[in-house]
């Protein structure tokens, strides 16, 4: 054998003793978390949750860091130039991940991106500021029908969550309003307190966190949350609407499957913390746990549905 022949297999034989080490010992440093939208969101705000869990149960820090733009397309174009061992981590959102590819716009595929855990569900809602002259869903969705295309609906991000459920409420119930897109959660809560729109697509938790500022009208649940016992749910209003976003968090595509699976089972392992589990549930978010080997099948039947909808509702062809 040829000296650099030899030399080639060292070094691949100790790539692959240094890649096994280190999965062994993970984590055993700081671990880098992009949040690809603003400072205040759903995705912020849990994220942060973690990584105090994190330091309390790992004695090391995840610092969170907000890389916001395109509505979470500009981090997920450039997942794949990260480090692959481990260490970053970025927030991951469906069905944004499958919506913005087929817009066209987007720097990345939704094939691009490789999600390894999801973590929670966030239920659609809608919700007007706290001095808004529309105390029900039926007063909206009156004034939505007497001036048609004069209402101004906030969301966060285009081709978002957000964007997909008004798409659909304008639909099915027979509206036409327009979508307000903002960098995130967060951007669009100056707007909503100065009145500069006139409702928000949002999420539960948004509503339970901005609770005496924003009046929740409905909400895309199963049923209605211990918080707002009076607020009806999509069902409740004759509209056939049970959904949301899923949050989790993805790493870069040449990551080692053996590592994909530490940091799925990390998460998984913060997900499952009984007081982080009680915080977020009382918070309006529904938890999950979809692990990285069941990713494939999850992703492939929630694009399938996201993809539907999104013709039905005509955003795409």
């Amino acid at each position: 054998m040829k000296l650099h022949s030899i030399l080639g297999s060292i070094a691949l034989g100790l790539a692959a003793c240094c890649a096994s080490v280190q999965a062994q010992t993970y984590p055993d440093k700081q671990i880098q978390y992009v949040i690809p939208f603003p400072a205040g969101g759903e995705s912020d705000y849990v994220a942060r949750l973690q990584a105090e869990l994190f330091k309390n149960k790992y004695k090391q820090t995840m610092l969170v860091l907000n890389k916001a733009g395109a509505g979470g397309a500009l981090a997920w174009a450039q997942l794949n130039t990260m480090p692959n061992d481990g260490y970053t981590i970025v927030g991951v959102n469906l069905p944004h991940i499958v919506l913005q590819p087929l817009e066209g716009s987007a720097q990345y595929k939704t094939e691009d991106i490789t999600p390894v855990y999801f973590y929670h569900f966030t239920a659609d809602a809608i919700v007007v500021p706290g001095n808004s002259p529309y105390k029900t869903y039926q007063d909206l969705v009156k004034a939505a029908k007497d001036k048609p295309g004069t209402l101004n609906i906030a969301g966060s991000g285009s081709l978002s969550a957000n964007h997909m459920a008004h798409e659909r409420w304008n639909k099915q119930a027979g509206l036409k309003t327009t979508y307000v897109p903002f960098k995130g959660t967060g951007d669009l809560i100056s707007s909503m307190m100065g009145s500069h729109v006139d409702a928000a697509m949002t999420y539960l938790p948004f509503a339970v966190q901005q609770k005496g500022k924003m009046r929740l009208l409905a909400v895309a649940s199963e049923k209605r949350h211990p918080a707002f016992p009076e607020v009806p749910t999509f069902k409740e209003v004759g509209l056939d609407w049970v959904d949301g976003a899923y949050r989790g968090v993805a790493v870069p595509k040449s990551t080692p499957k053996d590592i994909q699976k530490k940091v799925s089972d990390l998460m998984a392992v913060l997900n499952g913390d009984p007081e982080m589990r009680s915080k977020l549930t009382a918070g309006g978010y529904d938890l999950v746990d979809i692990p990285v080997d069941q990713m494939p099948d999850f992703v492939a039947k929630r694009t399938k549905l996201y993809v539907q909808d999104a013709k039905d509702a005509g955003m795409i062809k």
